[in-house]
């Protein structure tokens, strides 16, 4: 595929609840369960969501990789990506951050 067709169709499947061809925007918070902790894949959205889940595939087609990963806030991002670091490892920043951040950086 080429970008254009990458950035619109990369990574996505058809919706097979109602037969979409691009990924609606679900907007629940929780979904159905069959017994406690037995789920089609999703159980509560702030966890994980089809949206959502479209939009990282999508995000690794762009880049050509197996995984994409998107979050609900920067801070969530960083946190993330800090939790990946090994011991030893430096981080660079600047102090002029949005104070969650700069408390996760000076906490560790």
């Amino acid at each position: 595929m080429k970008f254009g067709t990458k950035a619109i169709r990369g990574g996505t499947e058809p919706d097979t609840a109602r037969g979409a061809i691009m990924t609606p925007i679900y907007q629940t918070s929780t979904y159905v369960q069959e017994g406690i902790g037995e789920h089609k894949g999703y159980e509560y959205s702030r966890n994980k969501n089809p949206t959502g889940s479209s939009l990282e595939a999508n995000i690794a087609a762009i880049e050509n990789r197996k995984y994409g990963a998107c979050f609900g806030s920067g801070l969530a991002a960083i946190d993330c990506v800090i939790k990946m670091l090994n011991p030893g490892n430096e981080v660079i920043s600047s102090s002029d951050l949005y104070d969650g951040s700069y408390r996760l950086f000076i906490s560790g």
